[in-house]
Parts: C-alpha cells; sequence; structure tokens
C-alpha cells in the first residue's frame, strides 16, 4: 500500500549558477558520486539519468557539471547531456554550507522560502513520506504547479523537485532532483506530470544513499 503523503506547513534556495565542468571537486566512489568541499565529503547517488554510470569519464558523456564555491558555500549543478542551466528537462544538484550551527529545520525552511519566490503561490504543494524526527529529516518533496510570471524563461511551466536534508560535524548540505514540465495542477497529485513511482524512488534514494562527513 502507498503511504500518504504528509502535508508540510513550509513553503524554495535558488539555484546559484557556477562554471566549469572539470573544476567540480567531484570523484567516483563505489558507483556514487562524491563531492568534497568546505571540509565535508557528501557522498551521493549517481544522477537518474545515468543511473548504470562507473566513472567520472562515462558521467561525462552523459552530463554537463557546473560548479562553485567561496569560503562558506558550495554548489553543484548536473544537468542531461545538451542541456544547460536555461533549457533543461531535469537537474540534479548538491549544496554545502559551513554553517554548522544551523538547524536543519530552519535550513530547509530558507530553501524553500527562496523556491517559492519563483513559483505562483497558488499551485505550491508540499509533501513528504514520513515525519521529522529530531533533527533526521525525511526528504521533502516540493511541487510548483506554475512558475511565476517574473520567471520570464520558463514561462507556461512547472516544476516538481525531490530534496534532502543532511549535517557532519562541520557544516550542512542538500541533495536535490528538479523536474522541468509544462504547467500543471498542483492540487491534484494523481495528475502530476512525474509518476508517484519515479518520485518514490528518489525519495529512497535520497533517504538511504546519501552521506555527509567531515572529510578526513
Amino acid at each position: 500500500m502507498r503511504r500518504p503523503l504528509i502535508a508540510v506547513c513550509l513553503l524554495f534556495v535558488a539555484p546559484v549558477y557556477a562554471q566549469g565542468l572539470g573544476d567540480a571537486p567531484l570523484s567516483e566512489v563505489d558507483g556514487q558520486l562524491a563531492l568534497d568541499a568546505l571540509g565535508q565529503r557528501l557522498v551521493m547517488p549517481m544522477p537518474d539519468w545515468a543511473a548504470d554510470t562507473k566513472s567520472l569519464v562515462e558521467l561525462s558523456d552523459k552530463a554537463l557539471a557546473r560548479y562553485s564555491e567561496d569560503d562558506s558555500q558550495a554548489h553543484l549543478e548536473l544537468y542531461r547531456a545538451g542541456e544547460n542551466e536555461k533549457f533543461w528537462t531535469t537537474m540534479y544538484g548538491a549544496r554545502l554550507s559551513t554553517r554548522a550551527s544551523m538547524s536543519l529545520q530552519d535550513f530547509r525552511t530558507s530553501v524553500i522560502n527562496v523556491y517559492a519566490q519563483g513559483c505562483d503561490p497558488d499551485t505550491i504543494a508540499l509533501f513528504q513520506l514520513e515525519p521529522d524526527e529530531g533533527d533526521v529529516l525525511p526528504p521533502l518533496g516540493y511541487v510548483c504547479g506554475a512558475y511565476a510570471d517574473h520567471i520570464i524563461d520558463f514561462v507556461g511551466e512547472g516544476e516538481v523537485m525531490i530534496m534532502g536534508f543532511y549535517r557532519s560535524e562541520v557544516g550542512i548540505g542538500m541533495v536535490y532532483q528538479e523536474w522541468r514540465t509544462p504547467r500543471f495542477d498542483a492540487s491534484k497529485s494523481d495528475t502530476w506530470p512525474i509518476s508517484p513511482d519515479e518520485i518514490e524512488a528518489r525519495i529512497a534514494q535520497l533517504k538511504e544513499q546519501v552521506s555527509l562527513l567531515r572529510a578526513d
């Protein structure tokens, strides 16, 4: 039986676009991606469109990476080969921060609030499959049935997003998957353009296959 979606009383971090493919501090660890930045190591699954990829060389044929980093934040975005930050159908990303004192709940709220600024507020829906357990947060689903009118590049479109939030001894991070789609009715989950099975599979990966630790 499919578990019910649990509504979350939160309201989106707008992507910060970076530069360069080879500049990203990525490696492959047992078939997963590892991002080493800001004294932390974030290990996460490969992009879902490159799930069978076993090396960074293979991944470079299937994805474009964009990366930026400063003293307190790092941001990675992966696009399907042939797509980019303006023209994409799916995007996989990660963020790291040195704000170790910030609670994951506050981090989640700030992320959602920023994303919500780009969406028609009447078309926003949030869901998760499990309740919070203290500072251990299950992956969160964010649905934007229609981008706001000022998001000129995405007029007539919406998105579905899954995001997970994580903590290490020295910072916090998130991993997320976005699907850009034609606009839709966010209030009716059975009409969402991304299937429940696909959403739940990514949720399970972000819950079970992501780790964030202090770098050795």
